[in-house]
């Protein structure tokens, strides 16, 4: 576990927290270089003796430093940004094994997709494919594509991480698909290599995955026996972690399955796992502010708040509380909210904890969709971030100050 307590102290691997917020102030993110390390082996370890590639979802957790790591690791890169593919640019990835996904790609996306020598762009519509073919052509080159397709199969998720179904914004209808292949092998600015899925995320269960890259599989078949070969079949992400009292079966039960599915077929196998490579490797630490006791409804007021972490506004997600000092959880009941002025602004809800003013909190699982999906709501700077590697904690992005936030405004008059 990255993060156990130590004589006390809650830690990441050996650092006490609280030492890292006497270092580094709070709200402060904190991840374990070790914890990354480990998501990242389970995949490759169990994808060993395939011809496989892990494209690792930078949009759960885009930091340089997580990036780096990651690619040091072999890892490839699944993007949905032309800003994400600088990002991976800049930490020393390569554009080569990155694949480019997302429904509203741009024209300049695109040609600085394929100046920098993307590895796929994965097609999200019949508008993209022109848009793509256009794009290459007037650059002399030839786009390498792959088609994402709705397999229509439920990832039994929440409604808004869904991403599988007919009725979202994502992927081509599997009914249109061989029309789109067919139509995109006429094209002369676009090289067919591969095609694509992904259902949706926090997965607890390999089934819906499974089948959906049966449905993939049973397409493969049949562009190919039209005279369409494929090199990769990219199966997607979204598995899903730990953060309550699930029990999702893990990464190695969807490989095995997906690759029984797949059976002696030559393709490449393309993973893209985000949350379950970083999700459960970050904390995000906070100090309460106030103990507010009230009639209702009793607050411990942190100095963290929901443009910090947005996911229990926004999906009413749960998170895991953990005093940073060791302690017997006490009799009161708290909301943890913070100071942004919402009524919404809330980390959790309902936590029985002994607490006073002063005492530092870890926000658990926070690896994943926290410092990304950040804001600056209420000029309120983000927080920093810091990698724990080998021992040593290390800043890996400094807190924002308020200057920052306006720095690139203007008085007129």
């Amino acid at each position: 576990m990255p993060f156990t307590y130590r004589k006390g102290v809650l830690c990441a691997d050996e650092v006490a927290l609280d030492e890292i917020a006497r270092r580094f102030g709070t709200p402060c993110y904190v991840y374990s270089a070790a914890a990354i390390e480990a998501a990242y082996a389970e995949f490759a370890q169990s994808l060993e003796g395939r011809d496989a590639r892990v494209c690792y979802s930078v949009k759960a957790n885009s930091n340089l430093a997580v990036l780096a790591l990651l690619a040091r690791l072999g890892s490839g890169f699944d993007i949905v940004s032309s800003g994400e593919l600088a990002r991976v640019i800049a930490a020393g990835g390569d554009p080569r094994r990155t694949f480019f996904s997302g429904v509203g790609k741009s024209e300049a996306e695109l040609r600085f997709a394929l100046e920098k020598d993307i590895g796929c762009i994965n097609l999200e519509s019949e508008a993209e494919l022109a848009r793509v073919d256009a794009v290459a052509a007037k650059l002399g080159k030839r786009a390498p594509v792959a088609f994402r397709v709705n397999p229509d199969v439920d990832a039994r998720t929440h409604p808004y991480i869904s991403t599988g179904l007919r009725e979202t914004k994502f992927g081509v209808a599997h009914a249109d698909a061989e029309r789109l292949y067919r139509k995109a092998q006429t094209m002369k600015g676009v090289e067919l290599i591969g095609i694509g899925c992904h259902i949706g995320s926090m997965l607890q269960e390999s089934a819906p995955y499974v089948a959906a890259v049966e449905r993939l599989v049973a397409l493969v078949d049949r562009l190919e026996r039209g005279g369409i070969r494929l090199k990769h079949i990219d199966v997607g992400g979204g598995i899903g972690i730990r953060y309550r009292d699930e029990a999702p079966q893990p990464p190695a039960a969807f490989v095995a399955g997906t690759l029984a599915a797949l059976g002696e077929r030559p393709h490449t196998v393309v993973l893209d796992p985000g949350r379950s490579i970083v999700g459960n490797a970050g904390v995000l630490l906070t100090r309460v502010e106030y103990v507010k006791p009230g009639a209702a409804k009793s607050f411990l007021v942190v100095d963290a708040a929901m443009n910090d972490l947005i996911r229990p506004a926004l999906y009413g997600a749960w998170h895991d509380v953990k005093p940073v000092a060791e302690s017997v959880p006490g009799n009161a009941v708290y909301d943890i909210v913070g100071p942004v002025c919402e009524s919404a602004d809330f980390l959790a809800k309902d936590r029985r904890l002994a607490a006073s003013e002063g005492d530092l909190l870890a926000i658990m699982s926070c690896g994943a969709y926290a410092m990304v999906m950040s804001s600056n709501y209420n000029t309120r700077p983000r927080a920093a971030e810091v990698l724990v590697r080998r021992g040593e904690a290390h800043l890996v992005r400094r807190r924002e100050s308020v200057e920052d936030l306006f720095a690139l405004e203007r008085i007129q008059g």
